[in-house]
């Protein structure tokens, strides 16, 4: 299952998009938010965001 992740989804104003499979997802947006918008985002709470996303 391929998953997006949209910084703009999240408020930010950003053209950021994390897709492909679910670990790939986390860890390139977790990347991301942490290195462009200084968010540190755990695993965890990315795996929410996805899971919220796919309900």
């Amino acid at each position: 299952m391929t998953i997006k992740l949209r910084c703009s989804d999240y408020g930010f104003e950003c053209n950021f998009v994390a897709d492909g499979e679910v670990d790939s997802v986390i860890r390139e947006f977790g990347k991301h938010t942490n290195e462009e918008h200084g968010i540190e985002y755990t695993k965890e709470v990315l795996m929410q965001l996805i899971l919220r996303k796919t309900r």
